[in-house]
């Protein structure tokens, strides 16, 4: 039978009792408080939410730090921001800065609220702006007056691990939004103005024009990161093989410390923008990357946010549930460690992971080749 004299059934009922009539949903407010690299995984939500109910007006609650992640994105009307610099302001202060942003919540009527962590302010928000529909994780060991808080509960994954990206979307899930695989992909729009700037940087280094590998060797959390003497014979043989290399840094002294360390330990140090890209610049370069090589990480976030392919190495982190998602990749990770992965901040707490310093120079190339070839 050919497919197109196959019979055409019917779509079975949803078996969700309590799904929303998106097409009633006007504003909606979608929270998510944590860090740079959490806030952009959620991107997803936005683009499905959009997509399948355009007439949603859609804002964003996030820390005030990590407002870029999702500044620009198509489907965000606003990106408001929670400064955690405001309890520097002293009591009354704070209280003001807070008071004012719940009065420009209340303003927007928003009537859905999706919270996509287990922070207890999403809770009360929903409690004070009343919502007609609002969504929040299941936690265990949290009341009534968790539970009482939303209108609808998102379950957890009790036996399996689940990429953040798809636990996000979930939240849809539950209100009856079922996501397409387009929809799911991660979204960060560096700016005309970053790319701009990246340029220029670019044309001074004397790329301008010239494919290269973006390698952002550092992570927030240094025991995620690869040791150093590691990176640079990486490096040695990647200009061996005649590619070019941009290495990038956040500010923080610590990693620009790094990559000095690096550069020091080559015979030929590499074009470095470390410690000079905003958070939309350092999108804009990854984006004119020919692939990006990295730790777990926002920059390895924004690499698969902005479309470029992805070698990742992990260590006691999750790459299950915070690997690369949506762009081709590889994660590097060891298989003669089976206690990873741990969480702990370095094998016993020492700030140094075992299963991260023992990844080989080769098997990284490996990836490289596969993902990149000369």
């Amino acid at each position: 039978m050919t497919e197109s004299s196959a019979p055409a059934f019917p779509p079975l009922p949803s078996q969700l009792r309590d799904a929303i009539p998106f097409g009633e949903v006007r504003r909606a407010l979608v929270i998510k408080l944590r860090h740079h690299g959490d806030v952009l995984v959620s991107s997803p939500v936005f683009t499905a939410l959009k997509a399948q109910a355009p007439q949603v007006e859609i804002d964003a609650l996030v820390y005030a730090d990590t407002a870029d992640m999702l500044r620009d994105h198509p489907a965000i009307r606003e990106v408001l921001g929670i400064d955690r610099q405001w309890k520097k302001l002293g009591v009354l202060g704070q209280l003001r800065a807070e008071l004012a942003l719940y009065r420009r919540l209340q303003a927007a009527g928003y009537d859905l609220i999706v919270h996509l962590t287990e922070h207890w302010r999403g809770a009360w928000l929903c409690r004070l702006l009343k919502p007609r529909w609002s969504v929040g994780p299941s936690v265990a060991g949290r009341g009534k007056r968790w539970k009482k808080a939303f209108t609808h509960l998102q379950a957890q994954p009790k036996n399996a691990l689940r990429h953040m990206a798809e636990s996000n979307l979930d939240a849809l899930r539950r209100l009856g939004l079922q996501p397409t695989p387009e929809q799911r992909r991660l979204l960060l729009v560096p700016g005309a103005e970053a790319t701009r700037r990246v340029g220029d940087k670019l044309a001074a280094l004397g790329l301008a024009g010239t494919p290269f590998i973006h390698i952002h060797p550092a992570s927030r959390w240094f025991f995620k990161c690869w040791p150093v003497d590691r990176m640079a014979a990486l490096i040695g043989e990647l200009q061996a093989a005649g590619h070019a290399v941009v290495l990038s840094a956040a500010p923080s002294a610590d990693e620009r410390a790094m990559v000095d360390a690096i550069q020091a330990r080559l015979a030929q140090p590499v074009p470095s923008l470390a410690g000079e890209l905003s958070l939309k610049e350092l999108a804009a370069l990854t984006q004119a990357a020919r692939l990006f090589i990295g730790v777990d990480s926002a920059p390895m976030h924004i690499a698969a946010a902005v479309g470029t392919p992805v070698v990742a190495l992990f260590g006691p982190s999750g790459d299950k549930q915070w690997g690369p998602w949506g762009v081709p990749h590889r994660v590097i990770a060891s298989d003669r460690h089976p206690c990873r992965p741990c969480g702990i901040d370095g094998c016993g707490g020492g700030k140094l992971s075992d299963c991260l310093a023992t990844i080989e120079v080769e098997t990284v190339l490996a990836a490289v080749r596969e993902l990149y070839p000369a």
